[in-house]
């Protein structure tokens, strides 16, 4: 009886032994996958948390886009709020900003054909890039915004009631909150990848004993595990904006 016992607890323990050596090779097969195998840099400036929580927040959701009163947003308000999350970095094969030998062949295919596909959607993109609130003349100037970008002669439709030529004068403190709550939040709030993280004066001390100005120069650069300007495709001067609203809550 004792001889049964103890072959069935050999048997039991080996079966344990190949569980777990089969899932310690699994796990090994799955970092190969998600990293070298697949050609993925994890250091990559796309793989950051920032840039990876914005292309997630597009699977699944609608997302509301922020810059203005719906129907009076401009190209670069929609892609600032929406579209950078893909098109910055060429996530999912989407043609990158500015990338002249990308757009030209889809520039080719004809201002209404681009914006057919983008209110939509096409391949990866989901109908309106992921903006349920957009409207067709928004998604119109997204598209111009981004293909002029690249070379095209787009004409980007005109705001009902905006002035011909002239940009609505935006307040820098709240264009820098609108920033730092679309991009900057993913890795400030929580103070990932090393990011000091919002309004915590003692983290961010070392880093202003130069001066803000100093400071802001370091970010559009880049830093360690940040890219430049923190992934945001907008201006420096934008970027400066969100910089120092982060800035100015942590003094």
């Amino acid at each position: 009886m004792s001889g049964s016992s103890g072959a069935a607890s050999k048997g039991l323990m080996g079966l344990i032994v190949v569980l777990v050596a089969g899932l310690v090779v699994l796990a090994y097969l799955l970092f190969k996958l998600f990293t070298s195998g697949s050609g993925i840099n994890p250091g990559s400036p796309t793989m950051t948390a920032s840039a990876v929580t914005a292309r997630i927040a597009q699977v699944g959701s609608e997302k509301v886009v922020e810059g203005g009163a719906p129907g009076t947003r401009s190209g670069k308000a929609v892609y600032d709020s929406l579209c950078f999350s893909c098109h910055a970095t060429g996530a999912q094969g989407s043609p990158k900003f500015g990338d002249v030998a990308a757009w030209a062949p889809r520039i080719s295919k004809g201002f209404e054909t681009l914006v057919n596909h983008a209110i939509n959607g096409f391949n990866a993109m989901p109908a309106r890039g992921g903006g349920a609130d957009l409207t067709d003349d928004e998604v119109k100037r997204a598209v111009a915004y981004m293909g002029n970008a690249a070379g095209a002669k787009f004409e980007e439709p005109k705001a009902a009631g905006a002035a011909s030529g002239a940009a609505a004068a935006v307040d820098p403190a709240t264009r820098g909150k609108e920033i730092y709550e679309q991009l900057c939040v993913a890795c400030h709030a929580t103070g990932l990848s090393g990011a000091p993280k919002f309004g915590d004066k003692a983290a961010w001390a070392p880093r202003l004993k130069d001066g803000a100005d100093a400071a802001v120069a370091i970010g559009i650069k880049g830093l360690n595990a940040m890219p430049p300007k923190g992934g945001f495709a907008g201006s420096d001067e934008e970027f400066k904006a969100a910089a120092l609203y982060i800035i100015n809550a942590s003094k």
